[in-house]
C-alpha cells in the first residue's frame, strides 16, 4: 500500500507540471495564468502560424531527419563492433561513444561554437546536424546494443553455412532481427534531437535555429499563452510516438522490462 502511495506521488510529481501548462494554454487572455479565465484556442492558431516558429519548425525536420538518418548506421555499425567483435580497449570505447550523455551540454555547445566559429559555420546547419548526431549517437547505441546482445548467433551461422555471403547474412537475417531495436533507436533519435536545446542555442542564428531554441526566444520576448500551446503540441506528439512505438515494436522487450510491466 505504501510503495503504491509513493508511486502515485512521483506519478503525480512528474506530471503535474505538464498538466498545468496543458491547462493555461486554454487561457483566452494575453497574460499566462492558472487557473485559466475561460477557454479558448486562439494561441494554438497563434502557434502553428508564428513565422518563426514556422521557420524553426522546418528547421527541426531538417536537423532531426538528418542527424537520425546519419546516427542510426553509424550506431548500429558501433554497436556490433562493440558487442560482437574483439575490439581493442572496448571499454574506452565504449566510455568515448556514451560520453555525451555525461558532458554537460554547455560545456558540448561552447566547445562546438569555437570551433564553429574557426570554420566559419555558424550560419550553416551542418554544425547543428553534426552536433545532434553527437549527442544522440549513445541513445542508437545503447539501444542496438541491447538488440545484438539479444540476438542468436547460430541464425547467422545457419545462413553462412548454407552458403549465404556475410553482406547477405547481414541484409537478410542479422538486419531483421535487429529491426525492433532499430526502431527504437531511431525513435529516441528523433525525439531527443527535436527536443534538443540548450547545445542548439549555442551553435544556431536566428536563421538557422530549430524549434526549441526559437521557443525560448519568444518566452524572452512575450508572456502570452502561445509558449503553453506549442509546449502541449510537443508533449501531445512525442506522448503519440513513444505509445505508438511501444505498441508496434514493443519496447518493453527491446530493453528487458517485459516482466515489470
Amino acid at each position: 500500500m505504501i510503495g503504491r502511495l509513493v508511486v502515485l506521488a512521483l506519478v503525480l510529481f512528474m506530471t503535474l507540471p505538464t498538466l498545468v501548462v496543458v491547462v493555461a494554454s486554454f487561457n483566452p487572455t494575453a497574460i499566462l495564468s492558472f487557473p485559466p479565465q475561460g477557454l479558448s484556442l486562439r494561441w494554438y492558431e497563434n502557434a502553428l502560424t508564428y513565422p518563426q516558429f514556422r521557420r524553426a519548425a522546418l528547421n527541426s525536420l531538417i536537423v532531426t531527419a538528418a542527424s537520425a538518418a546519419l546516427a542510426l548506421p553509424i550506431g548500429t555499425a558501433a554497436a556490433l563492433a562493440l558487442v560482437r567483435y574483439p575490439v581493442r580497449l572496448r571499454g574506452l570505447w565504449n566510455t568515448a561513444l556514451l560520453s555525451p550523455l555525461v558532458v554537460p551540454g554547455v560545456a558540448a555547445g561552447l566547445g562546438l561554437l569555437i570551433l564553429a566559429a574557426r570554420l566559419g559555420l555558424l550560419a550553416n546547419r551542418v554544425v547543428l546536424i553534426v552536433a545532434h548526431v553527437v549527442l544522440v549517437l549513445p541513445f542508437v547505441i545503447r539501444s542496438v546494443m541491447v538488440s545484438v546482445a539479444n540476438l542468436d548467433p547460430m541464425l547467422e551461422r545457419a545462413a553462412a553455412s548454407l552458403g549465404a555471403r556475410p553482406w547477405r547474412v547481414f541484409r537478410r537475417v542479422t538486419l531483421p532481427l535487429l529491426r525492433p531495436g532499430l526502431f527504437a533507436a531511431l525513435l529516441f533519435a528523433v525525439i531527443v534531437s527535436a527536443n534538443e536545446f540548450v547545445v542548439s542555442l549555442f551553435v544556431s542564428t536566428r536563421v538557422t535555429e530549430i524549434l526549441p531554441v526559437a521557443m525560448f526566444t519568444y518566452v524572452v520576448n512575450y508572456t502570452d499563452p502561445t509558449m503553453a500551446a506549442l509546449s502541449t503540441l510537443f508533449v501531445a506528439a512525442t506522448f503519440a510516438a513513444v505509445f505508438l512505438a511501444d505498441r508496434l515494436l514493443h519496447l518493453s522487450r527491446v530493453f528487458q522490462i517485459e516482466g515489470h510491466r
